[in-house]
C-alpha cells in the first residue's frame, strides 16, 4: 500500500488488488486507479503503519459500528446475520480492540458515524483547499 501511495502520489497508475469477501481472499481482479491531486484511502490498519501514516495529509478514524456492518455484509456481501455476529464476537471485536482501536491516536478527526457534519465540513473545506492549491 506504501509503495501504491507513492506512485499515485507520484502522478503514476496504480494496479489496485480486490478482495472477495464472500470466500474472504484476495481476488485475481484488480482496478486500475489513476492519480488525482486528492487521494482518498481507507482501510482499518491504515493508521497502524507509521510509514503510511506520514504520507497522509489528514487522518481520520471512523468507530466500527455493529449495524452498519449488519446492514453491509447482509447486502453486499450476501451473508445470514447469525454468520455475522458470530464471525463479529469471535474474531471481529476482539482484533478491532487489539489492533484497530489503539490507533485512533494518530487520527486527526475522530468520528463515530458518517453522519457529522461538522467533521463533514471539515474534511470538505481541507480537500477544496487540497483542489484550489493544485490547480494554481
Amino acid at each position: 500500500m506504501v509503495e501504491h501511495l507513492k506512485q499515485l502520489k507520484e502522478g503514476k497508475a496504480i494496479e489496485c488488488p480486490t478482495y472477495n469477501y464472500a470466500l474472504h481472499n484476495r481476488a485475481p481482479e484488480t482496478i486500475v486507479i489513476e492519480p488525482r491531486p486528492v487521494i482518498l484511502l481507507e482501510g482499518i490498519l491504515v493508521l497502524c503503519e507509521q510509514q503510511l501514516r506520514n504520507m497522509l495529509d489528514i487522518k481520520i478514524y471512523v468507530d466500527e459500528r455493529i449495524l452498519r456492518r449488519i446492514v453491509r455484509d447482509t447486502k453486499e456481501r450476501g451473508r445470514d446475520l447469525e454468520n455475522i455476529i458470530d464471525q463479529y464476537l469471535a474474531t471481529v471485536k476482539p482484533m478491532h480492540n487489539i489492533h484497530v482501536e489503539p490507533t485512533k491516536i494518530y487520527a486527526d478527526i475522530i468520528t463515530n458515524s458518517g453522519m457529522n457534519d461538522v467533521a463533514y465540513d471539515l474534511v470538505s473545506s481541507k480537500i477544496e483547499a487540497f483542489l484550489a492549491a493544485a490547480e494554481s
